[in-house]
């Protein structure tokens, strides 16, 4: 690297490319430029770590091009603090400048970084999420798979019909809930959509904030799934809620789910961490999830995995540490706290 490019953005600027960095890692989230510029210097922490990475999508493409933007997919080590490993981030450039210099697009840039350490690929799931949101933000037409998700959700297709959907077409529907009737088609649809459909939709719905009569849906479905004992339609509904801007709504069905016993599941634990880390800011809420984990038998390490990820949350931090304070604990929960430092 250079003395006058420090940062991945000096990086993309000098060589002439427009660029976006997006979070990939819990829901797909746009960082504008400033927040990354933080991130990079160090002066604050990454937002939203994944088992102590930042995993991020770069989009860039120049400034004279006319085809869809190229995409590195890279996974940075994170300190203690959540905040970026500069030597990692350094690394990782200095490979790109020995490699390409600066022609970081066009031919001869493919392939050169497919063994780069710091480059991934991400799941299916959130491959085609992304794929799906960047061919909205750059007015791309959808995949050639879109056409025949559009059709099953108005009802135009055989029963059997879902067994055809593609990953990327459900991506792609999601998406762009906003065209046509689509939004209108997944609220009539959604309750008594097959768990084959439902449970990959979720996972694109996550990262799409739906509109108040959908949250309002999955609210009532959550509570119905609740009383049914149906987890996995509970986890789904829980999935496909947790980017609402209805947040009201999200903290009311945090709180039933809490107060029901399928809470006791490991997987209905993880989904809460995972996916609704933001209800966990309020202490008493927080509190209920971590004494669950620590009273759950199912999964060895469970308890110390959802503290290890949700202390790594900035935002959460000083309320998890908090907890190794209180003294109001369950034995169980006092137990599982002093084996983390044992």
């Amino acid at each position: 690297m250079t003395a006058q490019i420090s940062t991945l953005g000096e990086l993309l600027s000098a060589a002439g490319t427009q660029w976006r960095a997006y979070d990939i890692g819990r829901r797909i989230t746009k960082l504008d430029k400033k927040q990354f510029a933080q991130i990079e210097s160090t002066l604050t922490p990454y937002p939203y770590p994944l088992a102590g990475h930042a995993l991020l999508a770069i989009q860039f493409w120049d400034n004279n091009a006319t085809l869809d933007p190229y995409v590195w997919f890279l996974k940075f080590p994170l300190d203690e603090q959540s905040k970026l490993v500069a030597a990692s981030r350094d690394h990782f450039a200095n490979m790109v400048v020995e490699a390409l210099g600066t022609e970081i697009t066009g031919e001869q840039a493919q392939g050169k970084l497919d063994n780069n350490p710091y480059v991934f690929t991400p799941n299916a799931n959130k491959l085609a999420a992304f794929n799906a949101l960047l061919k909205r933000e750059i007015n791309r037409p959808a995949s050639q798979y879109y056409e025949y998700a559009e059709r099953y959700f108005a009802g135009n297709l055989p029963e059997d019909a879902w067994q055809n959907l593609a990953v990327q077409g459900l991506a792609d529907f999601a998406f762009r809930l906003d065209h046509g009737k689509n939004a209108e088609h997944l609220n009539a649809s959604w309750s008594s959509l097959p768990m084959p459909v439902k449970q990959p939709l979720s996972a694109m719905l996550e990262h799409v904030a739906g509109n108040t009569q959908f949250s309002e849906l999955l609210y009532k479905d959550c509570i119905t799934a609740l009383k049914n004992k149906q987890l996995d339609v509970l986890i789904c509904n829980l999935r496909a809620l947790s980017a609402s801007k209805a947040q009201g709504l999200l903290l009311q069905a945090v709180d039933q789910i809490l107060a029901d016993e399928l809470a006791n599941e490991a997987d209905v634990l993880l989904t809460l961490t995972g996916r609704c880390w933001s209800a966990f800011s309020e202490q008493s809420r927080l509190f209920i999830l971590l004494d669950k984990a620590a009273h759950n038998t199912q999964v060895d390490g469970l308890f110390t995995s959802i503290f290890a990820d949700l202390v790594a949350i900035p935002s959460l931090r000083p309320h998890v540490l908090s907890i190794l304070r209180a003294e109001n604990r369950s034995e169980t929960l006092s137990r599982a706290i002093g084996r983390l430092f044992s």
